[in-house]
C-alpha cells in the first residue's frame, strides 16, 4: 500500500520504550529493511515500570533508556529521540504536541504511527488501555494535524529553522476496526530480537515472550493469506495527485 507512492521516512511516536516493539516493530523492521528512514519518539521517560523495591527512578529510566537504543539497533532504526516525560503521568498537553510536532517538522516523515487515543472498553485487564498510551496517541494525532502543518502555531519553531511537514498517512495501533494489514512474515525474527533487549519489562522469559509476540502476529493475520501480520487504522491526509491524463 505505501510501496506505490514511494514513501521512504516513517516515525514512530508511543509513549513507552517497548510499546512499539509489542505494537509496530514487524512493519517497522520491514521498513528499514527496504530503505526506510524511520524515527522513534519516546514520549516518557520509562521510570515507573518496576515492581522490584530495590529499583529506583533515575536506575530504571537509564535501563530503558538502553534498551530501547539497543532495540532500536536491531531494526536499523535511523534516530530515537526520548521527550523525557515523566511515566504514568502522561497529558495531551500542548507542551508535548509542540514537541512532537518539532520531530515530525525535524524528520519529515510521510508516514506516522502512534497508539489510538481512544479506550478500549471491550478489551481485557491491560488491553483497556493505559492512559499514557491515550495520551501518547492524541497528542501525536494534534502534532499531525494541524500543529506540524501551520507555520503560525509555535512559532518558536520556526526561529529553531523547522518548517512546517505535512505527514501524508497515520496508522493508528490498538484500533478495534484496523483496515491495514502489513505482512511481517519475512521480519517477525527481527521484531522478536528488538522486544527481547527490554529484559526490564518482560515479567517471563525473553524466548517465551517473543513467542507470544509470534503468537499475536499470527492472529492477526488469520485469514489474510499471510503467516504473521500487523494491523493499523489508516488515517489518510495527503492524496497523491490523479495520473496525468495522456494527451
Amino acid at each position: 500500500m505505501t510501496e506505490d507512492r514511494g514513501f521512504s521516512r516513517g516515525m514512530v511516536v508511543v509513549a513507552h520504550a517497548d510499546d512499539a516493539e509489542f505494537g509496530c516493530s514487524g512493519t517497522v523492521a520491514k521498513w528499514c529493511s527496504e530503505g526506510w528512514e524511520v524515527v522513534y519518539v519516546i514520549c516518557t521517560d520509562g521510570s515507573k515500570g518496576s515492581s522490584n523495591p530495590e529499583m529506583t527512578q533515575k536506575k530504571l529510566k537509564d535501563i530503558r533508556r538502553q534498551e530501547q537504543t539497543a532495540a532500536g539497533k536491531v531494526l536499523g532504526l535511523k534516530d530515537v529521540a526520548f521527550l523525557d516525560r515523566e511515566d504514568s503521568m502522561l497529558q495531551p498537553t500542548l507542551d508535548l504536541r509542540r514537541d512532537i510536532a518539532r520531530e515530525i517538522r525535524s524528520h519529515r516523515p510521510d508516514v506516522l504511527l502512534c497508539p489510538s487515543p481512544t479506550r478500549n472498553l471491550h478489551g481485557e485487564g491491560w488491553g483497556v488501555g493505559h492512559p499514557d498510551h491515550l495520551a501518547a496517541g492524541e497528542a501525536a494525532l494534534s502534532a499531525v494535524f494541524p500543529t506540524a502543518r501551520d507555520r503560525l502555531t509555535f512559532p518558536e519553531l520556526l526561529e529553531e529553522g523547522l518548517e512546517p511537514h505535512k505527514v501524508s498517512e497515520v496508522w493508528v495501533m490498538g484500533d478495534t476496526e484496523p483496515d491495514v494489514w502489513v505482512d511481517v512474515t519475512d521480519h517477525v525474527d527481527t521484531a522478536a530480537e528488538a522486544l527481547k533487549q527490554h529484559a526490564s519489562q518482560l515479567s517471563w522469559d525473553a524466548d517465551e515472550a517473543a513467542e507470544f509476540m509470534r503468537r499475536s502476529r499470527r492472529r492477526t493475520a488469520e485469514g489474510r493469506g499471510m503467516q504473521y501480520a500487523e494491523a493499523f487504522r489508516r488515517i489518510v491526509y495527503e492524496r497523491p495527485p490523479p495520473p496525468k491524463e495522456d494527451a
